[in-house]
């Protein structure tokens, strides 16, 4: 993973490890899995509903979690019964085929077909086959929103089944409450974790106007002790960008934010030693509506806005295109529930003093909005990929009708 995708030593083992957790995770989820009895309204009946499998599983995976993405579907996708067909990001082929090799073993070694989960390698031709063709009954897309909606598009034209994990413009929130021994590693790590190409980075900092200076040099002190080096040197916390076009993207980025009235309190350039490394980046003096806050860039940049008001601040919080994760740092209870409730964060994560990123696999992954609603890995989202079924047994001797119809 360090090697292929580029992000650090210890983000390497930590994704294969999430993967071995959503397997030791979906064993236990295979003896619960079922649908309820459901009082009949007529006698002699039963009312039940059924789960079965989907059938076929198409996987389109990202670069940037090259292993545990696929280990959230395939996992669950297996213990549904369903087969599975990878398409891992052409960028990160080595490691695809690594992974399916070791699946292949287990699989073959319990008896059972290696085939249960199939490769395919390639680049955007094979990902429209697999979007177009009637035989993947699920396709779990991966990736950025505008290749997100060809894919649905695709896919919805044949009526089928799509579980969209897109993009991400995460917000945290910090309060003049907040106990900022928390906000500062939670916003280094949030922002500068995996070179900010997670769904989850956190790509926007909402300071309270009474504490914003305060944060802002802490943060900065924070960013200057960020050892960047060498992915696989275990002392680095910060790689480099996947691609060269990762690199022309953040300054391009860097020069629309400064273009459109930001100042870079903090970085903003390209690292002068082999390889994709760029600076971690602080913007600030953005107004919140700015077009470049509002688009997600996959590098290391976060943009520092100052805000007044709660009712304000939740409403900048909702206002981008994408609804993934989002964080507030504060100890108001009040404040906490309203965040979490119809008025506070649309965001299908939402965290209390803690980062954006780091989910759990316990808890249903994914968001709204452009984000495209699909949820992995823990809660209910074994019921994507299945299909379910009403039936209704009579074991009676008449043929009582519903709604009290007489048909005599």
């Amino acid at each position: 993973v360090s090697l292929e995708m580029g992000k650090i030593f210890v983000e390497g083992v930590g994704e294969v490890q999430e993967y071995i957790d959503v397997c030791d995770y979906a064993v236990g989820l295979s003896r619960i899995i079922g649908g309820p009895i459901l009082p009949s309204e007529r006698p002699g009946h039963a009312l039940i509903e059924q789960w079965n499998p989907v059938g076929l599983v198409g996987i389109i995976t990202a670069f940037n979690f090259p292993v545990a993405v696929y280990g959230w579907n395939s996992a669950i996708a297996m213990i549904c019964g369903n087969a599975c067909l990878w398409k891992g990001a052409p960028t990160t082929s080595l490691i695809s085929i690594a992974v399916t090799k070791i699946i292949a073993k287990v699989l073959e070694d319990n008896k059972v077909p290696g085939a249960i989960c199939s490769l395919v390698c390639g680049g955007a031709d094979i990902g429209t086959a697999l979007a177009k063709d009637e035989r993947i009954d699920l396709l779990s897309f991966t990736g950025s929103t505008n290749v997100g909606k060809q894919v649905a598009l695709m896919v919805q034209e044949r009526f089928g089944r799509t579980l969209l994990e897109l993009g991400g413009n995460n917000a945290i929130i910090v309060f003049e409450d907040a106990d900022l021994n928390l906000v500062i590693p939670s916003t280094v790590f949030a922002a500068v974790g995996t070179a900010g190409q997670r769904c989850t980075t956190a790509r926007r900092l909402f300071l309270h106007e009474s504490i914003y200076d305060e944060v802002l040099e802490k943060l900065a002190k924070a960013y200057a002790q960020v050892r960047i080096g060498d992915p696989w040197d275990s002392d680095t916390l910060y790689g480099p960008l996947h691609t060269k076009e990762a690199v022309k993207m953040f300054l391009d980025a860097v020069e629309q934010a400064k273009q459109q009235g930001g100042s870079v309190f903090y970085g903003g350039k390209v690292i002068n030693r082999p390889g994709n490394y760029v600076e971690p980046t602080i913007v600030t003096d953005l107004h919140h509506s700015a077009p470049i806050v509002h688009t997600e860039t996959f590098a290391p940049i976060l943009y520092v806005l100052k805000f007044k008001e709660e009712e304000e601040v939740f409403a900048w919080n909702n206002e981008v295109k994408q609804g993934l994760s989002s964080s507030i740092f504060t100890k108001d209870l009040g404040r906490i529930f309203r965040w979490l409730g119809p008025k506070g964060s649309d965001c299908g994560i939402v965290n209390v003093n803690i980062p954006t990123s780091g989910a759990e696999i316990g808890g249903a992954f994914g968001g709204e909005k452009h984000t495209g609603g699909g949820r992995e890995s823990g809660s209910d989202s074994w019921k994507l990929y299945m299909r379910r079924s009403t039936c209704t047994i009579n074991y009676s001797k008449d043929l009582p009708l519903a709604q009290g119809i007489k048909f005599e």
